[in-house]
């Protein structure tokens, strides 16, 4: 942008400048939202475009309840994820004020008001998209909602450009009919003279001489990685219950791994054998294993802090409890991960609350020598830390998750949440390639046997 008004500017002066500026500098409603800016404003708007659903299913007397900014109804639950939460309408509201703002010509106290209708419509459009889509969840069933999630999002689009169109054609009625598209007062001299030998040369070597700094800074700096022990998830499929989830189609485009596999499975925890007053089936907790794999160069380092339990359980609903820690827990000989252990709580209506203990681990194919094994690289992708990493020339260099969860009614303390996990990682991590696929120990079988006396395993319990 700044090298074409430099150029506009160079043929045709100020006046030049001035006429093509909006043009030039419209491509920047495409240009993705700051951080700290765009992440609150999801996490908002997901909660209140998922609580203004419930309210008004409530009104049309129909059961919902509301999680965090999941809506539970009769036929299941319903989830309002970052793509239904309205910033994308609000960004392609701004695009259209703005772009119909320039096409009438108006003055620019009017140009704010088009923008603010614009956004206006895309949120009463979103929230009306929202209550349609839980709508049809309570009425129809879950399948319905992804043959009319496109088709409402795209009503969206459709009546927020219609209404702008309206809205900026009130706008400006009554004004004077201006001139359009009148060219700047340019002499023919200006037109016909050609840049100077400088000129190009600095113009078409700009580009060319930023690419060759970046990869000349991320080289330098990766000369000093070497590579770490690489380690993989022993998968344990001969665990009672155990069964495969499937990764639903938006998590894979939003995390984009190279490989990817959650599994679940029945965990009876070592303190919750002799826990009263819970039944032998509220005793029997929930483990599920997370695992994710990015290949060198195949993404940005950004997806694998994308799915952390400290981002994710929340916007379900889940409170946290207490603060998180790093430990090092051993795998092997002369071999430790690291992970973050976090705490969550979630209220079951007619039931006793449920407990989550998470362990979250995320790990770098290269590393630095000396690089302590006790931290996880740039967990919580903040400023300070994505200047970090540009300051240590850090690319993906192949990266990998691994998140344990495990669910009971049970509350554990920290220590037994934490001794629990340490019995099971050299388990559920092997530094071996093509380790053994099944773990048999990685359960409690025997105490899970003993408490169930004869009943049987709970294959179908539900994951919540």
């Amino acid at each position: 942008m700044g090298l074409t008004l430099l150029v506009i500017g160079y043929w045709g002066g100020r006046a030049a400048v001035r006429h093509f500026a909006f043009p030039v500098c419209f491509i920047l409603v495409a240009v993705p939202w700051l951080t700290p800016i765009e992440a609150p404003l999801v996490q908002w708007l997901m909660r209140i475009v998922a609580s203004v659903a419930t309210e008004t299913l409530t009104l049309f007397g129909i059961p919902a309840q509301l999680e965090g900014s999941l809506i539970r109804v009769n036929n299941g639950v319903v989830g309002v994820s970052e793509a239904c939460s309205g910033v994308r309408s609000l960004q392609t509201s701004l695009m259209i004020g703005l772009l119909f703002g320039e096409l009438k010509r108006l003055t620019i106290a009017r140009r704010v008001w088009l923008v603010c209708a614009a956004l206006a419509i895309a949120l009463v459009a979103n929230f009306g998209r929202a209550f349609f889509l839980v709508w049809i969840a309570a009425t129809q069933n879950l399948a319905a909602v992804d043959r009319w999630h496109d088709i409402a999002g795209y009503a969206i689009v459709g009546a927020v450009f219609v209404g702008t169109i309206a809205i900026a054609s009130a706008l400006a009625r009554g004004r004077r009919s201006e001139v359009r598209g009148q060219k700047p007062e340019v002499s023919g001299a200006l037109v016909t003279r050609h840049l100077s030998l400088v000129t190009s040369a600095a113009i078409l070597t700009f580009l060319p001489l930023i690419e060759a700094s970046v990869a000349g800074w991320y080289r330098w700096h990766e000369r000093n990685l070497v590579p770490g022990r690489q380690w993989t998830v022993q998968w344990p499929e001969s665990a009672p219950g155990f069964r495969e989830l499937p990764i639903d189609e938006r998590s894979r485009e939003m995390l984009r791994y190279d490989r990817g596999r959650q599994v679940s499975w029945a965990y009876l925890p070592a303190g919750a054998s002799n826990a009263d007053p819970l039944s032998p089936n509220e005793r029997v907790g929930r483990a599920f294993l997370f695992f994710f794999r990015w290949e060198p160069g195949t993404a940005t380092v950004l997806r694998a802090r994308a799915h952390r339990p400290d981002i994710c359980l929340p916007n379900v609903g889940w409170t946290p409890v207490g603060q998180p820690d790093i430990r090092s827990y051993p795998v092997a000989e002369n071999f430790a991960l690291p992970f973050q252990h976090f705490s969550f709580t979630h209220e079951d209506p007619g039931s006793r609350p449920i407990h989550a203990e998470t362990f979250f681990c995320l790990r770098e194919d290269l590393v630095r020598a000396g690089e302590s094994a006790d931290t996880i690289p740039f967990s919580h992708w903040s400023i300070p830390e994505r200047w970090e990493a540009v300051r240590k020339g850090l690319r993906n260099p192949g990266q990998q998750v691994m998140e344990f969860v495990l669910m009971t009614r049970h509350a554990l303390s920290k220590t037994e949440a934490e001794a629990e996990f340490a019995e099971l990682v050299p388990k559920l991590v092997t530094t071996e390639a093509g380790g053994p696929a099944a773990v048999t120990a990685a359960t409690r079988t025997g105490k899970l046997r003993a408490e169930e006396g004869g009943r049987k395993r709970p294959n179908n319990q539900s994951a919540k």
